[in-house]
């Protein structure tokens, strides 16, 4: 039987999924600045958009397992949901290709991380 991860490395791995999932979208807000300006701007934000993702649902990970072996509080778990919630949506706009909310939701999603991260 696997032993619980001790409360001080739950809270680390959800420190450290936060500030990935925060780098990763402004890589993303990068990335959109060459998609307008470089030819390979739109292959580097297409990988960075599955990064992202990739990233959000560690973020979700990470808070449960800082709530259920680690004894922290639920809350983050409610965050963190959230905030796939919001990746999905974003990468469904931004195949949709509507800008009109896909910018928005970005810069949202980025203030959104990063008040997160400084609340960790």
């Amino acid at each position: 039987m696997a032993t619980p991860m001790p409360a001080k490395h739950a809270f680390s791995f959800l420190r450290i999924a936060i500030a990935l999932q925060t780098l990763t979208i402004f890589l993303q807000a990068v990335s959109s600045g060459l998609l307008m300006t470089s030819s390979y701007g739109e292959t580097l934000h297409s990988v960075g958009a599955r990064v992202m993702y990739g990233a959000s649902m560690l973020y979700v990970l990470a808070a449960v397992l800082a709530w259920k072996p680690g004894g922290g509080p639920p809350r983050p778990i409610l965050y963190a949901s959230g905030f796939l919630v919001l990746a999905s949506v974003q990468v469904a706009v931004g195949i949709a290709h509507l800008p009109s909310v896909h910018l928005p939701l970005g810069v949202l999603m980025f203030g959104l991380s990063l008040l997160a991260l400084a609340r960790r």
